[in-house]
């Protein structure tokens, strides 16, 4: 991190956000741990990959809330600071419409979507893509990487090659995964049926 981001980053003021993310706590994941505890690595992916952009980490810290907590009072975020107004938005904009279906939601964020609604989008999606280290359905597992690669990639591609690299590696940890787990229920089957003979 350069000196100039790290002060960019001093200068933020974020703790007022994860104060609104903690409304987050004790609503699980499919992948384990809690939205919470997303909306920090969100966060913290984006500094890894040098966002340091007050408005997209404040955004990133409670980009499920809306989501996650249908009767959240928005006015909380808008009264937080100078920017909140445009947190708010950047939170809209990646938040689920109701009604809209996952791939109309993902096309949406890339067809017409801000350039940092973009960025945080595929953040977030790094993040849930560790989180499937995690989950031991497999059905879920391999919907969730296809629809990666199918919404993901083309937004990914877009903002950080860095980034696109990093979900195509997890992309293909989550595939080896699923060809073990399917090579291991194949041979389960197969000593059951030699039970048999």
């Amino acid at each position: 991190m350069t000196n100039e981001e790290m002060q960019r980053l001093s200068g933020t003021r974020i703790a007022p956000y994860i104060h609104v993310a903690t409304v987050l706590i004790g609503k699980n994941r499919m992948g384990g741990g809690n939205m919470f505890r997303h909306q920090l690595d969100t966060m913290a992916i984006l500094v890894d990959y040098g966002y340091i952009n007050s408005i997209l980490l404040k955004a990133s810290l409670i980009h499920d809330v809306l989501e996650d907590i249908p009767d959240f009072n928005h006015n909380i975020i808008l009264g937080i600071d100078y920017e909140s107004h445009l947190v708010y938005e950047l939170v809209r904009e990646v938040t689920k419409k109701q009604g809209e279906t996952k791939g109309d939601f993902l096309t949406r964020i890339l067809e017409i979507g801000s350039w940092n609604a973009k960025i945080l989008k595929v953040a977030d999606r790094i993040s849930n893509m560790i989180s499937l280290g995690f989950v031991n359905t497999s059905e879920f597992v391999k919907r969730y990487t296809d629809e990666t690669e199918k919404y993901i990639y083309p937004i990914a591609d877009l903002v950080s090659k860095d980034m696109f690299r990093e979900l195509q590696d997890l992309v293909n940890s989550r595939r080896k995964y699923l060809e073990d787990i399917a090579k291991i229920k194949s041979s389960e089957a197969y000593t059951d049926s030699s039970d048999f003979i």
